[in-house]
Protein backbone atom coordinates (compact mmCIF):
# COMPACT_ATOMS: atom_id res chain seq x y z
CA UNK A 1 0.00 0.00 0.00
CA UNK A 2 1.43 3.35 -1.04
CA UNK A 3 0.48 7.01 -1.04
CA UNK A 4 -0.06 8.79 -4.32
CA UNK A 5 1.71 12.12 -4.67
CA UNK A 6 -0.38 15.13 -5.66
CA UNK A 7 0.67 18.62 -6.61
CA UNK A 8 -0.04 21.16 -3.83
CA UNK A 9 -1.93 24.35 -4.55
CA UNK A 10 0.39 27.39 -4.60
CA UNK A 11 -1.09 28.83 -1.41
CA UNK A 12 -0.10 25.68 0.51
CA UNK A 13 3.40 25.28 -0.90
CA UNK A 14 6.13 26.91 1.25
CA UNK A 15 8.69 26.86 -1.55
CA UNK A 16 12.28 26.83 -0.38
CA UNK A 17 12.39 28.55 2.99
CA UNK A 18 15.16 31.16 3.12
CA UNK A 19 15.04 31.97 6.83
CA UNK A 20 16.49 28.82 8.31
CA UNK A 21 19.98 30.24 8.86
CA UNK A 22 18.77 32.91 11.26
CA UNK A 23 18.59 32.92 15.05
CA UNK A 24 17.74 35.40 17.81
CA UNK A 25 20.33 36.36 20.43
CA UNK A 26 20.98 39.60 22.34
CA UNK A 27 17.85 41.13 20.87
CA UNK A 28 19.10 40.75 17.28
CA UNK A 29 18.07 38.40 14.49
CA UNK A 30 21.44 37.25 13.18
CA UNK A 31 22.60 35.28 10.15
CA UNK A 32 24.56 32.10 10.83
CA UNK A 33 27.53 31.28 8.61
CA UNK A 34 28.51 27.99 10.19
CA UNK A 35 27.30 24.39 10.07
CA UNK A 36 23.79 23.65 8.87
CA UNK A 37 21.44 20.82 7.98
CA UNK A 38 19.01 20.47 5.10
CA UNK A 39 15.48 20.07 6.42
CA UNK A 40 13.59 17.38 4.53
CA UNK A 41 9.84 16.97 4.58
CA UNK A 42 8.53 13.44 5.16
CA UNK A 43 6.56 14.04 1.96
CA UNK A 44 8.09 12.37 -1.11
CA UNK A 45 7.61 13.96 -4.52
CA UNK A 46 8.88 13.32 -8.07
CA UNK A 47 12.60 14.03 -8.33
CA UNK A 48 12.58 14.75 -12.06
CA UNK A 49 14.47 11.54 -12.87
CA UNK A 50 11.56 9.13 -12.73
CA UNK A 51 11.87 8.49 -9.00
CA UNK A 52 10.70 10.00 -5.72
CA UNK A 53 12.67 11.97 -3.12
CA UNK A 54 11.90 13.80 0.10
CA UNK A 55 11.03 17.44 -0.49
CA UNK A 56 13.87 19.72 0.64
CA UNK A 57 12.43 22.66 2.58
CA UNK A 58 15.67 24.56 3.09
CA UNK A 59 18.72 24.78 5.35
CA UNK A 60 18.61 25.26 9.11
CA UNK A 61 21.44 26.53 11.31
CA UNK A 62 23.26 24.13 13.59
CA UNK A 63 24.40 26.64 16.17
CA UNK A 64 27.40 25.98 18.36
CA UNK A 65 28.19 26.20 22.07
CA UNK A 66 29.52 29.73 21.62
CA UNK A 67 26.11 31.01 20.52
CA UNK A 68 24.46 29.12 23.37
CA UNK A 69 26.82 30.82 25.79
CA UNK A 70 25.97 34.25 24.35
CA UNK A 71 22.27 33.54 24.74
CA UNK A 72 22.67 32.44 28.35
CA UNK A 73 24.91 35.36 29.27
CA UNK A 74 22.36 37.72 27.77
CA UNK A 75 19.47 36.12 29.66
CA UNK A 76 21.39 36.28 32.94
CA UNK A 77 22.28 39.91 32.30
CA UNK A 78 18.69 40.86 31.45
CA UNK A 79 17.41 39.14 34.59
CA UNK A 80 20.23 40.62 36.71
CA UNK A 81 19.37 38.64 39.83
CA UNK A 82 15.82 39.93 39.63
CA UNK A 83 16.86 43.58 39.34
CA UNK A 84 16.68 43.84 35.54
CA UNK A 85 14.15 45.99 33.72
CA UNK A 86 12.11 42.97 32.61
CA UNK A 87 11.64 41.19 35.98
CA UNK A 88 10.93 44.52 37.71
CA UNK A 89 8.58 45.76 34.99
CA UNK A 90 4.96 46.20 35.91
CA UNK A 91 2.40 43.62 34.86
CA UNK A 92 0.96 46.25 32.52
CA UNK A 93 4.29 46.67 30.75
CA UNK A 94 4.92 42.96 30.30
CA UNK A 95 1.42 42.37 29.00
CA UNK A 96 1.86 45.15 26.46
CA UNK A 97 4.97 43.48 25.06
CA UNK A 98 3.25 40.08 24.82
CA UNK A 99 0.18 41.54 23.12
CA UNK A 100 2.41 43.35 20.62
CA UNK A 101 4.10 40.05 19.82
CA UNK A 102 0.78 38.23 19.36
CA UNK A 103 -0.41 40.91 16.93
CA UNK A 104 2.78 40.53 14.88
CA UNK A 105 2.55 36.76 15.10
CA UNK A 106 -0.92 36.70 13.56
CA UNK A 107 0.42 38.41 10.45
CA UNK A 108 2.60 35.31 9.74
CA UNK A 109 -0.22 32.77 10.04
CA UNK A 110 -0.10 31.25 6.55
CA UNK A 111 3.69 31.18 6.34
CA UNK A 112 3.95 29.33 9.65
CA UNK A 113 1.09 26.94 8.77
CA UNK A 114 2.68 26.01 5.44
CA UNK A 115 5.96 25.10 7.10
CA UNK A 116 4.18 23.23 9.89
CA UNK A 117 2.19 21.25 7.32
CA UNK A 118 5.24 20.21 5.30
CA UNK A 119 7.85 19.90 8.05
CA UNK A 120 6.00 17.39 10.26
CA UNK A 121 3.26 16.33 7.77
CA UNK A 122 0.50 17.92 9.83
CA UNK A 123 -2.83 18.02 7.95
CA UNK A 124 -3.49 21.52 6.63
CA UNK A 125 -6.59 22.12 8.74
CA UNK A 126 -4.72 20.97 11.85
CA UNK A 127 -1.75 23.22 11.04
CA UNK A 128 -4.05 26.25 10.88
CA UNK A 129 -5.80 25.09 14.03
CA UNK A 130 -2.51 24.74 15.91
CA UNK A 131 -1.50 28.26 14.95
CA UNK A 132 -4.86 29.75 15.94
CA UNK A 133 -4.95 27.83 19.20
CA UNK A 134 -1.48 29.10 20.07
CA UNK A 135 -2.48 32.73 19.54
CA UNK A 136 -5.67 32.16 21.54
CA UNK A 137 -3.60 30.58 24.33
CA UNK A 138 -1.43 33.69 24.43
CA UNK A 139 -4.42 36.01 24.68
CA UNK A 140 -6.06 33.82 27.31
CA UNK A 141 -2.80 33.90 29.27
CA UNK A 142 -2.92 37.69 29.27
CA UNK A 143 -6.52 37.64 30.52
CA UNK A 144 -5.63 35.16 33.26
CA UNK A 145 -2.74 37.34 34.41
CA UNK A 146 -5.01 40.36 34.63
CA UNK A 147 -7.35 38.38 36.87
CA UNK A 148 -4.42 37.17 38.98
CA UNK A 149 -3.15 40.73 39.28
CA UNK A 150 -6.56 41.96 40.45
CA UNK A 151 -6.72 39.30 43.14
CA UNK A 152 -3.22 40.13 44.43
CA UNK A 153 -3.73 43.89 44.56
CA UNK A 154 -5.38 43.63 47.98
CA UNK A 155 -3.65 43.61 51.37
CA UNK A 156 -4.13 40.83 53.92
CA UNK A 157 -4.38 41.50 57.68
CA UNK A 158 -3.73 38.61 60.07
CA UNK A 159 -2.45 38.26 63.66
CA UNK A 160 -1.22 41.83 63.89
CA UNK A 161 0.56 41.76 60.51
CA UNK A 162 -0.45 43.14 57.15
CA UNK A 163 0.96 41.87 53.88
CA UNK A 164 0.64 42.02 50.16
CA UNK A 165 1.13 38.68 48.43
CA UNK A 166 1.98 38.64 44.74
CA UNK A 167 3.82 36.43 42.29
CA UNK A 168 7.42 37.14 41.25
CA UNK A 169 9.50 35.69 38.41
CA UNK A 170 11.71 32.73 39.07
CA UNK A 171 14.76 33.54 36.94
CA UNK A 172 16.12 32.27 33.64
CA UNK A 173 13.96 29.69 31.85
CA UNK A 174 15.05 27.13 29.26
CA UNK A 175 12.04 26.10 27.14
CA UNK A 176 12.11 23.08 24.83
CA UNK A 177 9.15 21.76 22.85
CA UNK A 178 8.36 18.51 20.96
CA UNK A 179 8.07 17.85 17.24
CA UNK A 180 4.43 16.77 17.21
CA UNK A 181 3.19 20.22 18.29
CA UNK A 182 6.34 22.27 17.65
CA UNK A 183 4.51 25.59 17.76
CA UNK A 184 1.76 25.16 20.35
CA UNK A 185 3.69 23.18 22.95
CA UNK A 186 6.63 25.57 22.73
CA UNK A 187 4.47 28.62 23.29
CA UNK A 188 2.42 27.16 26.13
CA UNK A 189 5.60 27.39 28.21
CA UNK A 190 7.46 30.26 26.54
CA UNK A 191 4.67 32.87 26.74
CA UNK A 192 3.74 32.28 30.42
CA UNK A 193 7.42 32.29 31.34
CA UNK A 194 7.90 35.65 29.63
CA UNK A 195 4.79 37.40 30.86
CA UNK A 196 5.63 36.47 34.48
CA UNK A 197 8.96 38.31 34.19
CA UNK A 198 11.42 35.50 33.52
CA UNK A 199 14.00 35.75 30.77
CA UNK A 200 13.85 32.85 28.31
CA UNK A 201 16.18 30.84 26.11
CA UNK A 202 14.15 28.64 23.74
CA UNK A 203 15.69 25.63 21.98
CA UNK A 204 13.54 24.59 19.02
CA UNK A 205 12.87 20.87 18.38
CA UNK A 206 14.96 19.16 15.72
CA UNK A 207 11.77 18.36 13.82
CA UNK A 208 9.73 21.55 13.71
CA UNK A 209 12.48 24.16 13.73
CA UNK A 210 11.62 25.93 10.50
CA UNK A 211 7.96 26.59 11.34
CA UNK A 212 9.02 28.70 14.33
CA UNK A 213 11.61 30.80 12.51
CA UNK A 214 9.26 33.19 10.63
CA UNK A 215 8.48 34.65 14.08
CA UNK A 216 12.04 35.69 14.98
CA UNK A 217 11.51 39.29 13.82
CA UNK A 218 8.27 39.51 15.80
CA UNK A 219 10.15 38.50 18.95
CA UNK A 220 13.01 40.93 18.30
CA UNK A 221 10.61 43.82 17.67
CA UNK A 222 8.32 43.04 20.63
CA UNK A 223 10.66 42.39 23.56
CA UNK A 224 13.67 44.17 25.06
CA UNK A 225 17.14 42.79 24.21
CA UNK A 226 18.08 39.46 25.84
CA UNK A 227 14.63 38.87 27.31
CA UNK A 228 14.11 36.04 24.81
CA UNK A 229 16.55 34.11 22.63
CA UNK A 230 15.61 31.49 20.01
CA UNK A 231 18.16 28.78 19.14
CA UNK A 232 18.34 25.89 16.70
CA UNK A 233 20.80 23.02 16.54
CA UNK A 234 21.69 19.72 18.16
CA UNK A 235 20.67 19.35 21.78
CA UNK A 236 24.04 17.93 22.83
CA UNK A 237 25.79 20.98 21.35
CA UNK A 238 23.38 23.73 22.38
CA UNK A 239 21.48 22.51 25.44
CA UNK A 240 24.37 20.92 27.33
CA UNK A 241 26.38 24.14 27.82
CA UNK A 242 23.22 26.02 28.77
CA UNK A 243 22.40 23.60 31.57
CA UNK A 244 25.99 23.01 32.66
CA UNK A 245 26.39 26.75 33.22
CA UNK A 246 24.15 26.41 36.27
CA UNK A 247 22.35 29.59 35.24
CA UNK A 248 19.11 27.87 34.23
CA UNK A 249 16.53 28.31 36.98
CA UNK A 250 13.55 26.71 35.23
CA UNK A 251 13.51 23.84 32.75
CA UNK A 252 10.35 23.47 30.69
CA UNK A 253 10.76 20.34 28.60
CA UNK A 254 8.28 18.23 26.65
CA UNK A 255 9.68 14.94 25.38
CA UNK A 256 10.87 11.62 26.79
CA UNK A 257 11.70 10.99 30.44
CA UNK A 258 15.06 9.57 29.36
CA UNK A 259 16.12 12.84 27.72
CA UNK A 260 14.68 14.90 30.57
CA UNK A 261 16.75 12.96 33.11
CA UNK A 262 19.92 13.43 31.04
CA UNK A 263 19.33 17.19 30.87
CA UNK A 264 18.62 17.55 34.58
CA UNK A 265 21.74 15.55 35.48
CA UNK A 266 23.86 18.10 33.62
CA UNK A 267 22.82 20.88 36.01
CA UNK A 268 25.44 21.45 38.74
CA UNK A 269 22.73 22.26 41.30
CA UNK A 270 19.65 20.24 40.29
CA UNK A 271 18.02 20.93 43.66
CA UNK A 272 17.72 24.57 42.56
CA UNK A 273 16.22 23.69 39.18
CA UNK A 274 12.45 24.04 38.90
CA UNK A 275 11.16 21.58 36.30
CA UNK A 276 7.99 21.61 34.23
CA UNK A 277 8.00 18.35 32.30
CA UNK A 278 5.60 16.72 29.85
CA UNK A 279 6.89 13.20 29.29
CA UNK A 280 5.86 9.74 28.12
CA UNK A 281 2.38 8.26 28.27
CA UNK A 282 0.35 5.19 27.50
CA UNK A 283 -3.18 6.29 28.24
CA UNK A 284 -5.68 3.45 28.58
CA UNK A 285 -9.19 3.38 27.23
CA UNK A 286 -11.54 1.22 29.32
CA UNK A 287 -14.70 0.18 27.48
CA UNK A 288 -17.38 -1.41 29.66
CA UNK A 289 -19.96 -3.82 28.30
CA UNK A 290 -22.79 -1.27 28.51
CA UNK A 291 -20.95 1.48 26.62
CA UNK A 292 -22.67 3.02 23.61
CA UNK A 293 -20.84 1.23 20.81
CA UNK A 294 -21.07 3.87 18.08
CA UNK A 295 -20.09 6.91 20.13
CA UNK A 296 -17.34 4.95 21.91
CA UNK A 297 -15.82 3.82 18.61
CA UNK A 298 -15.98 7.39 17.27
CA UNK A 299 -14.21 8.77 20.34
CA UNK A 300 -11.59 6.03 20.35
CA UNK A 301 -10.82 6.51 16.66
CA UNK A 302 -10.21 10.22 17.26
CA UNK A 303 -8.25 9.38 20.40
CA UNK A 304 -5.91 7.04 18.54
CA UNK A 305 -5.71 8.39 14.99
CA UNK A 306 -5.59 12.18 15.35
CA UNK A 307 -2.24 13.23 13.83
CA UNK A 308 -1.42 9.55 13.31
CA UNK A 309 -1.49 8.92 17.06
CA UNK A 310 1.55 11.17 17.55
CA UNK A 311 0.19 12.82 20.69
CA UNK A 312 1.03 12.39 24.34
CA UNK A 313 -2.74 12.42 24.96
CA UNK A 314 -3.40 9.57 22.49
CA UNK A 315 -5.07 6.38 23.67
CA UNK A 316 -2.23 3.87 23.90
CA UNK A 317 -4.13 0.67 24.77
CA UNK A 318 -7.89 0.05 24.60
CA UNK A 319 -9.29 -2.46 27.10
CA UNK A 320 -12.72 -3.80 26.10
CA UNK A 321 -14.97 -5.97 28.25
CA UNK A 322 -15.24 -9.44 26.75
CA UNK A 323 -19.00 -9.39 26.02
CA UNK A 324 -18.59 -6.65 23.40
CA UNK A 325 -14.89 -7.02 22.54
CA UNK A 326 -15.35 -8.69 19.13
CA UNK A 327 -18.06 -6.24 18.08
CA UNK A 328 -16.02 -3.24 19.23
CA UNK A 329 -12.91 -4.44 17.41
CA UNK A 330 -14.91 -5.04 14.20
CA UNK A 331 -16.57 -1.60 14.25
CA UNK A 332 -13.33 0.12 15.25
CA UNK A 333 -11.44 -1.55 12.43
CA UNK A 334 -14.08 -0.49 9.91
CA UNK A 335 -13.96 3.10 11.17
CA UNK A 336 -10.17 3.22 10.81
CA UNK A 337 -10.44 1.78 7.29
CA UNK A 338 -12.74 4.68 6.34
CA UNK A 339 -10.19 7.37 7.27
CA UNK A 340 -8.64 9.20 4.35
CA UNK A 341 -4.90 8.93 3.77
CA UNK A 342 -2.93 11.40 1.71
CA UNK A 343 -0.59 14.33 1.52
CA UNK A 344 -0.88 16.74 4.47
CA UNK A 345 -1.78 19.70 2.23
CA UNK A 346 -4.85 17.93 0.81
CA UNK A 347 -8.30 18.72 2.19
CA UNK A 348 -10.01 16.11 4.32
CA UNK A 349 -6.89 14.07 5.05
CA UNK A 350 -6.46 12.42 8.45
CA UNK A 351 -3.54 10.03 7.93
CA UNK A 352 -0.23 11.40 6.66
CA UNK A 353 3.47 10.37 6.48
CA UNK A 354 5.46 10.08 9.71
CA UNK A 355 8.20 12.69 10.23
CA UNK A 356 10.39 10.94 12.80
CA UNK A 357 13.34 8.96 11.47
CA UNK A 358 12.91 5.21 12.08
CA UNK A 359 9.29 5.52 13.21
CA UNK A 360 7.92 3.37 10.39
CA UNK A 361 10.37 0.60 11.24
CA UNK A 362 9.48 0.83 14.94
CA UNK A 363 5.76 0.55 14.18
CA UNK A 364 6.43 -2.49 11.99
CA UNK A 365 8.43 -4.22 14.74
CA UNK A 366 5.64 -3.70 17.28
CA UNK A 367 3.04 -5.17 14.93
CA UNK A 368 5.26 -8.11 13.93
CA UNK A 369 5.94 -8.92 17.60
CA UNK A 370 2.23 -8.97 18.43
CA UNK A 371 1.30 -11.10 15.41
CA UNK A 372 4.07 -13.58 16.19
CA UNK A 373 2.58 -14.00 19.67
CA UNK A 374 -1.00 -14.58 18.56
CA UNK A 375 -2.63 -11.23 17.75
CA UNK A 376 -4.19 -10.33 14.40
CA UNK A 377 -4.20 -7.16 12.31
CA UNK A 378 -7.88 -6.54 11.69
CA UNK A 379 -8.05 -3.69 9.19
CA UNK A 380 -7.27 -4.20 5.49
CA UNK A 381 -3.69 -3.20 4.69
CA UNK A 382 -2.91 -2.57 8.33
CA UNK A 383 0.83 -2.37 8.92
CA UNK A 384 1.75 -1.88 5.27
CA UNK A 385 4.44 0.74 4.74
CA UNK A 386 6.16 2.74 2.02
CA UNK A 387 9.10 5.02 2.86
CA UNK A 388 7.70 7.42 5.52
CA UNK A 389 4.15 6.11 5.20
CA UNK A 390 2.72 3.54 7.64
CA UNK A 391 -0.84 2.34 7.18
CA UNK A 392 -2.61 2.18 10.56
CA UNK A 393 -2.76 -1.24 12.18
CA UNK A 394 -5.55 -2.32 14.53
CA UNK A 395 -4.04 -5.19 16.53
CA UNK A 396 -6.34 -7.60 18.42
CA UNK A 397 -6.29 -9.20 20.92
CA UNK A 398 -3.18 -7.90 22.68
CA UNK A 399 -1.94 -9.46 25.91
CA UNK A 400 0.92 -9.05 28.39
CA UNK A 401 3.36 -11.16 26.35
CA UNK A 402 3.50 -8.52 23.61
CA UNK A 403 5.53 -5.32 23.46
CA UNK A 404 2.35 -3.39 22.63
CA UNK A 405 1.14 -4.19 26.16
CA UNK A 406 3.62 -1.74 27.69
CA UNK A 407 5.42 0.23 24.93
CA UNK A 408 4.30 3.74 24.08
CA UNK A 409 3.51 3.56 20.36
CA UNK A 410 3.32 7.28 19.49
CA UNK A 411 2.12 6.28 16.06
CA UNK A 412 -0.74 4.70 14.10
CA UNK A 413 -0.81 1.30 15.82
CA UNK A 414 -3.84 0.60 18.01
CA UNK A 415 -3.66 -2.34 20.44
CA UNK A 416 -6.98 -3.69 21.74
CA UNK A 417 -7.08 -5.99 24.78
CA UNK A 418 -9.91 -7.98 26.37
CA UNK A 419 -10.86 -7.98 30.06
CA UNK A 420 -13.49 -9.69 32.21
CA UNK A 421 -13.19 -7.88 35.53
CA UNK A 422 -12.75 -4.06 35.59
CA UNK A 423 -9.99 -4.57 38.13
CA UNK A 424 -7.78 -5.93 35.33
CA UNK A 425 -7.19 -2.58 33.54
CA UNK A 426 -6.81 -0.94 36.96
CA UNK A 427 -4.03 -3.39 37.82
CA UNK A 428 -2.38 -2.73 34.45
CA UNK A 429 -2.46 1.01 35.15
CA UNK A 430 -1.10 0.60 38.67
CA UNK A 431 1.89 -1.30 37.25
CA UNK A 432 2.44 1.18 34.41
CA UNK A 433 5.21 3.80 34.76
CA UNK A 434 2.80 6.33 33.23
CA UNK A 435 -0.12 8.20 34.69
CA UNK A 436 -1.37 11.04 32.51
CA UNK A 437 -4.98 10.25 31.58
CA UNK A 438 -7.54 7.51 31.10
CA UNK A 439 -10.76 7.30 29.08
CA UNK A 440 -13.67 5.42 30.65
CA UNK A 441 -16.69 4.39 28.58
CA UNK A 442 -19.82 3.10 30.29
CA UNK A 443 -23.30 3.96 31.59
CA UNK A 444 -23.99 2.07 34.82
CA UNK A 445 -23.32 4.46 37.74
CA UNK A 446 -22.80 1.53 40.09
CA UNK A 447 -19.77 0.49 37.99
CA UNK A 448 -18.61 3.87 36.67
CA UNK A 449 -18.51 5.60 40.07
CA UNK A 450 -16.06 3.22 41.81
CA UNK A 451 -13.88 3.09 38.68
CA UNK A 452 -13.67 6.88 38.63
CA UNK A 453 -12.61 6.85 42.28
CA UNK A 454 -9.84 4.37 41.52
CA UNK A 455 -8.67 6.11 38.36
CA UNK A 456 -8.35 9.62 39.79
CA UNK A 457 -5.65 8.33 42.14
CA UNK A 458 -3.67 6.89 39.22
CA UNK A 459 -3.98 9.58 36.52
CA UNK A 460 -4.46 13.34 36.42
CA UNK A 461 -7.57 13.34 34.22
CA UNK A 462 -10.38 10.86 33.69
CA UNK A 463 -12.33 11.39 30.48
CA UNK A 464 -15.83 9.99 30.83
CA UNK A 465 -17.22 8.70 27.53
CA UNK A 466 -14.71 10.81 25.59
CA UNK A 467 -11.17 10.53 24.26
CA UNK A 468 -8.11 11.66 26.19
CA UNK A 469 -7.17 15.24 25.36
CA UNK A 470 -5.49 18.38 26.60
CA UNK A 471 -8.16 21.02 26.07
CA UNK A 472 -9.82 23.20 26.98
CA UNK A 473 -6.62 25.07 27.85
CA UNK A 474 -8.22 26.41 31.02
CA UNK A 475 -8.25 22.87 32.48
CA UNK A 476 -5.18 21.58 34.38
CA UNK A 477 -2.79 19.53 32.24
CA UNK A 478 -0.33 17.34 34.11
CA UNK A 479 0.36 13.73 34.99
CA UNK A 480 1.60 11.31 37.61
CA UNK A 481 4.63 9.03 37.80
CA UNK A 482 6.82 9.30 34.67
CA UNK A 483 4.26 11.25 32.64
CA UNK A 484 4.70 14.80 33.91
CA UNK A 485 5.98 17.18 36.55
CA UNK A 486 4.33 20.53 37.15
CA UNK A 487 0.91 21.61 35.92
CA UNK A 488 0.10 23.52 32.77
CA UNK A 489 -3.05 25.36 31.77
CA UNK A 490 -3.69 29.01 31.08
CA UNK A 491 -3.74 29.80 34.81
CA UNK A 492 -1.48 27.05 36.18
CA UNK A 493 1.35 27.98 33.81
CA UNK A 494 1.48 31.47 35.32
CA UNK A 495 1.97 29.87 38.72
CA UNK A 496 4.62 27.32 37.78
CA UNK A 497 6.76 30.03 36.16
CA UNK A 498 6.61 32.24 39.24
CA UNK A 499 6.84 32.08 43.01
CA UNK A 500 4.61 33.59 45.68
CA UNK A 501 6.35 36.52 47.30
CA UNK A 502 5.08 38.91 49.96
CA UNK A 503 5.89 42.14 51.70
CA UNK A 504 4.80 41.97 55.36
CA UNK A 505 4.97 44.27 58.32
CA UNK A 506 3.60 44.71 61.79
CA UNK A 507 0.40 46.67 61.62
CA UNK A 508 1.50 49.71 63.62
CA UNK A 509 1.01 53.36 62.60
CA UNK A 510 4.62 54.02 61.56
CA UNK A 511 4.75 51.03 59.20
CA UNK A 512 1.32 51.82 57.82
CA UNK A 513 2.47 55.36 57.04
CA UNK A 514 5.53 54.08 55.10
CA UNK A 515 3.46 51.69 53.03
CA UNK A 516 0.81 54.31 52.32
CA UNK A 517 3.51 56.71 51.12
CA UNK A 518 4.95 54.07 48.77
CA UNK A 519 1.48 53.41 47.38
CA UNK A 520 0.59 57.08 47.07
CA UNK A 521 3.83 58.06 45.34
CA UNK A 522 3.96 54.83 43.27
CA UNK A 523 7.64 54.21 44.03
CA UNK A 524 7.25 50.40 43.86
CA UNK A 525 5.93 48.19 41.07
CA UNK A 526 5.45 45.26 43.46
CA UNK A 527 3.87 47.09 46.36
CA UNK A 528 0.86 48.62 44.65
CA UNK A 529 -2.91 48.51 44.69
CA UNK A 530 -3.18 49.35 40.99
CA UNK A 531 -4.53 46.58 38.82
CA UNK A 532 -5.58 45.96 35.24
CA UNK A 533 -9.22 45.97 34.17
Amino acid sequence: MTLTWSRPSPDRDPGRFAGGMRYLVNGEVRDWKGASMEVHSPVYQPDGRGGLAKRVLGPCALLDAGVAKQAMEGAVKAYDSGRGKWPTASVTERIRHVETFLDRMEARRLEVARLLCWEVAKPWADALREFDRTVAYGRDTVSALKELDRASSRFTLDSGFFAQIRRSPFGVALCMGPYNYPLNEMYTTLLPALVMGNTVVAKLPRLGMLCNLPLLDAFAESFPPDVVSILTGEGSTVVTPLVESGAVDILAFIGSSKVANLIIQKHPRPNRLRTILGLGTKNPGIVLADADLKSTVDECVRGTMTFNGQRCTALGLIFVQRRIADAFAEHFSAAVASLRSGMPYEDGVTLTPLPEEGQVQRMSRLVEDAVAKGARVLNPGGGASDRTWFHPAVVYPVDRRMDLWTHETFGPVVPIAVFDDPREPLEWLAASPYGQQAALFGRDPAVVGPLVDALVNQVSRVNLNSQCQRGPDTFPFTGRKDSAEGTLSVTDALRVFSIRTLVASKADPSNTEVVQAVLRERTSRFLTTDYLF
